[in-house]
């Protein structure tokens, strides 16, 4: 196989994105590998429309979305592999990878773009009693079966989780004609856009019920109810609250995890919080030349978001490898998650190399109402904003100008916080 300057591994919003960056920023030699058939990833299901309101100024379906990259990325010599598995990423050396056309293969390249998305929490993963029968789909195989297969996995339907895939498919069946009885959220906050709680459950009158939770499913072959539990403080059950719903299908929306397996294998640090790789300014995680971005680095809610970051990272990654960036980045400035935030991306900065500004990406981990965003450096305050409201479901930005951290010492951490206005 040819040499590459950089390779991309995922052909979703985020691989596209950064394989365009990365020829752009100077990388002649840029190759994606997609394992399905065509590019996309999850974008061609998603036939909804909210696509592209902040990358391209204008609403669009999750196709139209993928299609503008893809035109992008037919403009450039991009070389594109489909139906590729990649199955290990040796640092310093490539990619071993896998395909009907070529079978086991290794690709020489100086840099590699980690873009392979994230997948669903499955049933296995929360320990739900009952029997195991079958209608108990997770809410985006519900979607690729509506959208893509032509069919309707359900009539009467009880969503897990308040997740923006659920509360989605909760409008998506009403429309194609099912019944959801009802959305269940195990927290006391919905975990999706405020938009999607008002467009997808409010607009169709689908009840959203907070501190609840499935604690028994029933069925021989297809599933014929659920029982349902309110949940306390500490987010038991409590007995004496339950209720049966007869149904014959069960939606799981409780969380997506990123696909970082390839990550640990090659050595990528990982952080716990957000089950993504530890990544500086330039989105390069513990492992020189291996860079990572989308929703294998964190879970994101807008795919503009994803699509600006990967950006960034392709940009990064063809610097990389074409020598361009500079071997000496001085002092490393480590972010920290402080009070009321649960994460940052990214990890740690360098202000004599940095862009001239960076934007913090972080989520809270509960509902706050007329709050300040802060970075601290020490007890200085570098940057804040307001909100008149934080919710964990939705991701936050804080920008980070390098000239602000020009004092930086090293010993001191940029800690991100959540305060009273």
């Amino acid at each position: 196989m040819a040499d590459y300057d950089v390779a991309v591994v995922g052909g979703g919003s985020a691989g596209l994105s950064a394989a365009i960056a990365a020829y752009d920023a100077g990388a002649t030699r840029v190759l994606v590998l997609e394992r399905d058939v065509r590019l996309g990833g999850i974008l061609n299901q998603c036939i909804h429309n909210g696509f592209g309101l902040h990358r391209f100024g204008e609403e669009l379906t999750g196709p139209e979305y993928a299609a503008r990259y893809e035109r992008a990325l037919g403009e450039r010599p991009i070389d594109v592999m489909t139906q590729t598995t990649v199955l290990r990423v040796v640092p310093g050396q490539g990619i071993v990878a896998v395909s009907p056309e070529h079978g086991v293969f290794r690709i020489c390249c100086k840099a590699v773009v980690l873009a392979m998305g994230c997948r669903e929490r499955p049933r296995g993963a929360l320990d739900i009693p009952g029997t195991r029968p079958a209608g108990v789909f997770t809410a985006g195989t519900a979607q690729h079966l509506v959208n893509v297969e032509g069919v309707l996995p359900g009539r009467e339907v009880v969503i897990l989780g308040s997740g923006d895939i659920g509360l989605i498919m909760a409008r998506r069946l009403t429309l194609e004609g099912a019944h959801v009885r009802c959305v269940a959220e195990l927290m006391p906050y919905s975990g999706g856009l405020k938009r999607n709680i008002v467009q997808c459950l409010d607009d169709f009158g689908i009840p959203l019920l907070l501190s609840h939770t499935v604690v028994g499913v029933e069925g021989q072959g297809r599933v014929s109810a659920i029982t349902l539990a309110k949940v306390d403080d500490r987010l038991r059950p409590i007995p004496g609250t339950e209720e049966r719903i007869p149904c014959d299908t069960l939606l799981l929306s409780v969380g997506l995890l990123p696909e970082n397996e390839l990550s640990r294998e090659a050595g990528v640090r990982i952080n716990p919080a957000t089950r993504g790789a530890y990544v500086d300014d330039s989105l390069m995680t513990s492992v020189p030349g291996v860079f990572a971005c989308g929703n294998v680095l964190h879970v994101h809610d807008l795919v503009d978001f994803v699509s600006e970051e990967a950006a960034h990272a392709g940009e990064c990654a063809a610097r990389y490898a074409m020598g361009d960036g500079s071997t000496d980045t001085g002092v490393a400035v480590t972010v920290v998650a402080g009070d009321g935030v649960r994460y940052t991306v990214p990890s740690s900065l360098h202000p004599r190399t940095m862009p001239e500004a960076v934007t913090l990406r972080f989520r809270v981990t509960g509902v706050r109402e007329h709050c300040r965003l802060s970075a601290y450096l020490g007890n200085e305050r570098v940057s804040t904003r307001r909100r008149d409201i934080v919710v964990p479901g939705e991701m936050q930005e804080l920008k980070v100008r390098a000239e602000q951290l020009a004092s930086a010492g090293g010993d001191e951490p940029l800690t991100v916080v959540v305060e009273g206005a």
